[in-house]
């Protein structure tokens, strides 16, 4: 491996510390990871000292971790596997996701509650397929996808990444603030909940790791029981007969398009999907690790949209309850409370933290992919980049605070794009070029052994454009999305493109190039 190869990794946490296992020292690197990426020659700064020094950082960068650093397969390794997927889905911006299924796209309660239901299940597969990569290489997930999309075109999907962090970061700081100023009955700027819920969740991420981690085993409870009030209390206004009436097109094209959105938000984890399972063994059956993600995923994730409907319904049927709480984000939360007083305060409260510990993880995701970027990127230690990331997306938070609704509806499906046409490559060159190739974990960071990447960044590149033709937003509407109705098609076109363009593109290159 030559010199020039190797990206530096330097004393910043990585996101391995919301890895399932999380009792792992990770204080000293073995023989095997020293093989993997070499100590850097270049001395540390004061101000990396200084942060490394500090109790609750974590020292390991991108490298992988070597098999015997990793934990033993346990019978709690499964309940593990559990519980983290449904704590992380089980999300209050899901809530305002299902929420516009029936309070802005007008469908009905049993229309937004099947597309909710089976897009996000459609969705979760994607997380479950990237999932297996962690045990079987013990790299993050836009590591391994060097092995598929070569070493420079995986660093556009690491900056679309870092843009997608931002956009849901942006997305919980919003509703977090609109709940906080609700609560506290207008007394609390919306602009002082967002900077409240960002400082928390940039506080958690940089010092409180150990605290995060103990919290995400049982963080499920107390928001699960938080959404049973919701149903006590909300469930018997819920309008499951109520219907915007449009044409048998327009409808079609208003199911398809929530279908999408659904979708979307389980393809938000793929990226980050195989970085909570790098301290699982190579042994653990890619079926099991498959089939616990998707289960746990899918029901945490259903949960909180069907929630969500039905919480539209209620706006959208009752007057009452659209002049006393608004259409925004925090007021349709704020509506499940009704009649509840004080208890009904402190339960909004118990969702602004579960949007808290919901934005964590993206943290610590943005600072390792600037490690992945490389160059002078990599060398900034990961508390600055998050902190960094965590003032441009409260500032964007207060910028974008009262058009929430509009937000979603175009930052949802453009995630969707990418990460599609990502899982579509990865899928592709696992099952026709790489069965019998199989995969060197070793060569992760050397550049003449990874693939090319032309054939994959050709192939993405005539994804976006399908993805363009087919789109359905506010600022633009491609041609065949007019044709069909205004249904956004452009995940669908997007995938299906690069699906197309891929394999004949990539045999070529195997032939002319040989990697």
């Amino acid at each position: 491996m030559k010199p020039e190869d190797v990206e530096k990794a330097h004393s910043s946490p990585t996101v391995e510390t919301l890895s399932l296992h999380l009792n792992k020292s990770t204080s000293h690197s073995s023989s095997a990871d020293t093989d993997l990426a070499k100590p850097d020659p270049v001395p540390q700064t004061r101000c990396q000292r200084w942060i490394a020094s500090l109790k609750n950082m974590e020292s390991r960068g991108i490298e992988p971790i070597a098999v015997e650093n990793r934990e033993p397969i346990t019978p709690s390794t499964i309940l593990h596997m559990l519980l983290m997927w449904f704590s992380m889905t089980l999300a209050t911006n899901n809530i305002i996701v299902g929420s516009m299924g029936t309070l802005v796209l007008g469908l009905s309660f049993r229309d937004a509650a099947l597309c909710a239901v089976f897009g996000c299940l459609a969705g979760n597969f994607t997380v479950g397929f990237i999932s297996i990569w962690g045990p079987k290489s013990g790299n993050r997930t836009l590591i391994v996808a060097r092995y598929f999309m070569g070493y420079y075109p995986s660093k556009v999907c690491i900056i679309l990444n870092l843009f997608t962090n931002i956009g849901y970061s942006m997305v919980n700081s919003v509703v977090g603030g609109q709940i906080l100023s609700v609560v506290s009955g207008g007394h609390l700027s919306v602009i002082v909940g967002i900077i409240i819920v960002a400082v928390a969740s940039w506080a958690m991420a940089v010092f409180g790791m150990k605290i995060f981690q103990l919290y995400e085993r049982v963080a499920w409870l107390p928001q699960l029981l938080v959404i049973c009030v919701m149903i006590g209390s909300a469930g018997p206004h819920f309008d499951f007969d109520i219907q915007t009436p449009m044409s048998r097109e327009r409808l079609i094209a208003k199911r398809l398009t929530f279908f999408s959105l659904a979708l979307s938000i389980a393809l938000a984890w793929a990226p980050l999907a195989a970085d909570y399972y790098v301290y699982l063994p190579p042994k653990m059956k890619s079926s099991r690790t498959f089939l616990v993600t998707v289960f746990a995923a899918t029901n945490g994730m259903s949960v909180v949209l069907l929630m969500g409907v039905g919480l539209g319904t209620v706006i959208a049927s009752s007057a009452h309850y659209a002049t006393k709480y608004g259409t925004t984000p925090g007021g349709v939360l704020m509506t499940a409370y009704d009649g509840l007083g004080g208890f009904g305060k402190f339960c909004a409260v118990i969702n602004v933290l579960a949007l808290v510990a919901n934005n964590t993880p993206g943290a610590y995701s943005m600072g390792m992919n600037f490690q992945m970027i490389g160059g002078r990127f990599g060398k900034v230690p990961r508390p600055i980049s998050t902190t960094l990331a965590t003032v441009v997306y409260a500032a964007c938070a207060m910028g974008g605070r009262d058009r929430l609704y509009e937000v979603f509806k175009s930052f949802l499906p453009l995630i969707g794009y990418w990460v599609m046409m990502f899982v579509v490559i990865v899928f592709e060159e696992h099952t026709i070029f790489r069965r019998n190739r199989g995969y060197d974990w070793s060569k992760w960071n050397c550049r003449d052994e990874l693939p090319l990447g032309i054939a994959a960044g050709v192939a993405f590149l005539i994804g976006w454009a399908g993805a363009i033709v087919g789109m359905s937003q506010g600022y633009y509407i491609g041609p065949i999305a007019q044709m069909a109705g205004g249904a956004d098609l452009g995940l669908w076109l997007g995938a299906g493109f690069t699906a197309m363009f891929f394999p004949p593109l990539r045999a070529l290159e195997l032939r002319f190039f040989g990697r």
